[in-house]
């Protein structure tokens, strides 16, 4: 069966799933298995097991006496957890804890513990924060969590890879944690139940809100300011699902804004 989309626009795959009354998770879970000529269940189980490796960086990554190699970070998942954890958050624990978790993955990938990239090392938490929390947070089933890494691949990464670029060092943060943002914007989309349409709103709305950011490392180490980004940058993600599940949209599709962002 030839593919119905391609990953030359996120509106193509949009349409795509929408014409086939499919989540995008779906439609792309299928295309992936005919193009490897492997089944289904096999490829979802090798994407179940990135996420394993995401969930099993929470635990050492909120270790009170991580450091990196350099000495420069560790320690502030900790914090953060402790405060979620003790009821004494500001926002609750649904948005501290997804902060604790988008910084315990950093924070582990830093100290060379375990590397995720999500889609790079410098905004590895982002993704995983995200789909960990509408798992613990909203009782999503762990299957769910897996298909929806599918729609933040195909829906997100690829489009931005074949069309601008996801390294800090050649298009900013933007190109990093803005695509972690965007991934995770659609994921959480498509978790809460929302539509194809809505997950592209959410997208071109994350990726807006960090339009512009730079790549600027302390001492040229992806530690300093990049851990404390990934916690805004899963912030932004529930800030652009919630707006986009509201059925507010964007303006501008996000095809023109992964475009502006190259230019």
């Amino acid at each position: 069966m030839e593919p119905e989309f391609n990953y030359s626009s996120v509106a193509s795959i949009v349409a795509a799933a929408e014409k086939s009354g499919l989540p995008i998770s779906a439609i792309v879970l299928r295309q992936q298995a005919e193009q490897m000529e492997q089944t289904e269940e096999s490829v979802y189980e090798h994407m179940r097991k990135n996420y394993q490796v995401m969930t099993e960086c929470i635990d050492p990554g909120c270790n009170k006496d991580l450091k990196s190699t350099s000495g420069l970070t560790g320690g502030s998942a900790y914090k953060m957890r402790r405060i979620s954890e003790n009821g004494k958050s500001l926002t609750g624990s649904f948005l501290s804890g997804a902060l604790y978790r988008a910084l315990a993955v950093s924070e582990l990938n830093a100290a060379m513990g375990r590397i995720v990239a999500a889609p790079t090392a410098g905004s590895c938490g982002i993704l995983p924060a995200a789909l960990l929390t509408m798992q613990a947070e909203k009782q999503i089933p762990e299957r769910d969590c897996v298909m929806s890494l599918f729609t933040a691949a195909a829906a997100v990464v690829m489009f931005i890879a074949n069309n601008a670029s996801l390294a800090g060092a050649q298009g900013g943060c933007q190109a990093e944690c803005g695509s972690a943002a965007a991934m995770a914007a659609a994921a959480i989309v498509e978790l809460a139940g929302g539509t194809p349409k809505m997950a592209e709103h959410a997208i071109a709305i994350a990726i807006k809100n960090i339009l512009g950011l730079v790549c600027d490392p302390v001492a040229g180490l992806v530690e300093i300011p990049c851990i404390k980004r990934n916690a805004s940058g899963v912030a932004g993600a529930f800030v652009a699902a919630e707006l986009a599940l509201a059925g507010i949209e964007s303006a501008i599709p996000p095809d023109e804004v992964i475009w502006t962002m190259k230019k």
